[in-house]
């Protein structure tokens, strides 16, 4: 095994709420393989100064392609939505259609939101606010072609927000390769390391430029509008 390939026994999408009981894990930032063939990518971003309400803000406020590249100059290209978002923090049920650099690569994307009850149960609220966490962030990931408008999904992701005594932490998860009728094999060789190790850098690094402007952003487009 080699420094770069992943480690093996990574947490389960199906146990994703086990964060919730573990405020850290063994792998905070880096790459393992689940039993049932999912690459698992983990990203942890310290945000002094943001809160919950301006996490969710972000994801409401993001549109057009112009407010995505304050995201990551470098490797946002392109961005639209499909329907619900507002300035409130309405995203749920909404679609982000992006075209980013993934370990240097263009990925075209279908980013869809759906809420953190899918991934952490029904009793989430309360969940929540027992174990110190105040939202999440939650979505299918699909390969989006953009001129015939296929969409196939076969990724999750999840933003959960820590309450911290100066800010929050967003414990990032993705997981990568769930594709139905597919065997762990086969998942396993339908996600390339590579891009895996790029989807790390990348979230890593836009999640830090986020903790950077977030709170003067909110000032400037929530507080102010």
């Amino acid at each position: 095994m080699t420094s770069q390939s992943p480690l093996p026994n990574g947490l389960l999408l199906t146990d994703a709420k086990l964060l919730l009981s573990n405020p850290y894990l063994p792998l905070e930032a880096g790459i393992s393989l689940t039993p049932d063939g999912m690459h698992h990518i983990a990203a942890s971003t310290y945000m002094p100064g943001s809160t919950s309400t301006m996490i969710d803000w972000w994801f409401g406020w993001i549109h057009k392609t112009p407010q995505y590249k304050l995201w990551h100059p470098r490797d946002h290209v392109f961005s639209d939505w499909e329907g619900p978002r507002d300035n409130n923090g309405t995203y749920i049920g909404g679609h982000h259609l992006v075209h980013e650099y993934i370990g240097g690569k263009l990925a075209k994307l279908k980013i869809s939101f759906v809420d953190p009850g899918v991934y952490f149960g029904e009793s989430w609220k309360v969940d929540f606010k027992r174990a110190g966490y105040s939202t999440a962030v939650c979505g299918r990931v699909a390969n989006w072609d953009d001129e015939s408008g296929e969409v196939k999904y076969g990724g999750h992701l999840v933003h959960l927000i820590k309450d911290e005594p100066d800010g929050v932490r967003m414990r990032s998860r993705f997981w990568l390769g769930d594709i139905p009728g597919k065997t762990p094999d086969e998942r396993l060789a339908a996600v390339d390391d590579g891009f895996a190790l790029g989807l790390l850098k990348h979230a890593t690094e836009e999640m830090a430029i986020l903790a950077s402007i977030l709170p003067g952003m909110y000032e400037e487009f929530a507080v102010k509008e």
